[in-house]
């Protein structure tokens, strides 16, 4: 039985990384090539240098794409992680949020709710299998907000 959860849980990680790359893909598809105004290719550069900053502090190998915790993972607390949880979620945010102000519409701010929602589930279950990993994960947690720097 246990092994079955595990499997779901695996399951269920894959298919909210799916997501997110299926919203990202359609926000980039409705907006096309385009010469986008200067605010928005400013919001997706600043996103795409705070991912970049982000990385820089996470050894390769360490980061997984899906919300699973690899066997080896050590909990990063310096760089961007010392103010948020999930600086790439922040990141992959900053940017697209740049890609819908290039030609907003209803329909792109309905895609971009959804992998706002899509990255706060990945988050959520992030932290869940870190907190039965290591109590380190519940002080880390109170020094730092989850996705947005000392908001939320």
């Amino acid at each position: 039985m246990r092994k079955h959860l595990k499997t779901r849980s695996k399951s269920n990680s894959y298919l909210l990384v799916i997501q997110q790359f299926v919203f990202i893909a359609l926000l980039l598809l409705l907006h096309g090539i385009q010469m986008p105004n200067t605010f928005a290719l400013l919001l997706f550069f600043l996103g795409a240098l705070f991912g970049l900053y982000t990385i820089r502090h996470n050894k390769p190998g360490n980061f997984n794409i899906t919300p699973e915790i690899k066997k080896d993972a050590l909990l990063i607390t310096t760089g961007a992680y010392q103010y948020i949880r999930h600086p790439m979620y922040f990141s992959v945010l900053v940017m697209m949020l740049g890609v819908v102000l290039s030609k907003p519409s209803i329909l792109s701010f309905f895609v971009y709710a959804l992998l706002v929602v899509t990255l706060s589930l990945k988050a959520k279950k992030e932290e869940m299998l870190w907190i039965k990993r290591s109590n380190e994960y519940k002080n880390y947690m109170q020094k730092t907000k989850r996705i947005i720097p000392f908001l939320l």
